[in-house]
């Protein structure tokens, strides 16, 4: 990691931007970034951005955890952008432009592949796509750094890796030693999970029902093909339909 150039880039006003919709993994790394940011360099100002909102999951989350959000801003007036969990331009939506021609300082953390316009866009690009989750990443930063995170941003960090792992189902080894440092931080496995796990709403029930209505079942040289019509909530009926 280049450490150094992280450092001397972390200057003046500092927007820290996640993608469209953004998820927990995204709400997550961006809040424990902002507290590495803010250790690193105390006199710098840093928010956190979410260009289109943020998923009801991850609302969820930033109340639990009292995670605060910039109204907006005009990106081409600010020092540094750092971005997360974003492997292209276009999961930026409305910012993309702004990003583009602003001339800040540009830092993307993700454990993406890059696509190639952020690959000559960023000033510097902090990548692991063997890490389960830019959560995941963002620890081992802090742990580059020989800095440990708060108990609120080691919640938010597990919180982060749980989502993007599917609750540590698809975890590897390195994974659950990052969990293991994260618990003894102060995180909680059982919060995470509590946080996570939504109760089903009626229109999300109503569509999961009439998925199982309309399937029609199919095989085909020994598979089972489940097929079915839904107007919402399409991936919810699927995953109900699969089991």
């Amino acid at each position: 990691m280049e450490l150094n150039a992280l450092r001397e880039a972390l200057r003046g006003l500092i927007t820290i931007l996640c993608h469209h919709n953004a998820d927990p993994d995204a709400i997550c790394s961006a809040q424990a970034l902002k507290e590495l940011v803010e250790h690193l360099n105390p006199e710098a100002e840093v928010g956190i951005l979410l260009p289109e909102g943020a998923s009801s999951t991850s609302r969820r989350v930033m109340e639990a955890l009292g995670i605060e959000t910039m109204d907006d801003i005009d990106l081409r007036g600010v020092d540094v952008i750092m971005v997360v969990d974003t492997s292209s331009l276009a999961q930026l939506g409305s910012k993309a432009g702004e990003v583009e021609a602003s001339k800040a300082y540009k830092v993307f953390i993700d454990h993406h592949t890059p696509s190639r316009e952020i690959e000559e866009m960023a000033d510097l690009y902090i990548v692991d796509d063997s890490a389960s989750s830019t959560s995941e990443l963002i620890y081992k930063l802090y742990e580059a750094l020989s800095l440990k995170p708060s108990q609120r941003a080691a919640r938010a960090l597990l919180i982060g890796i749980a989502y993007d792992s599917k609750h540590l189902s698809i975890a590897g080894s390195e994974t659950l030693k990052v969990v293991s440092r994260l618990l003894e931080l102060g995180a909680s496995m059982e919060e995470a999970s509590r946080l996570l796990t939504a109760e089903m709403d009626r229109s999300e029930r109503i569509a999961r029902l009439k998925a199982a209505q309309r399937m029609t079942l199919h095989e085909v040289e020994g598979w089972l093909i489940a097929a079915s019509h839904v107007s919402s909530h399409q991936a919810s009926a699927a995953r109900a339909l699969i089991g």
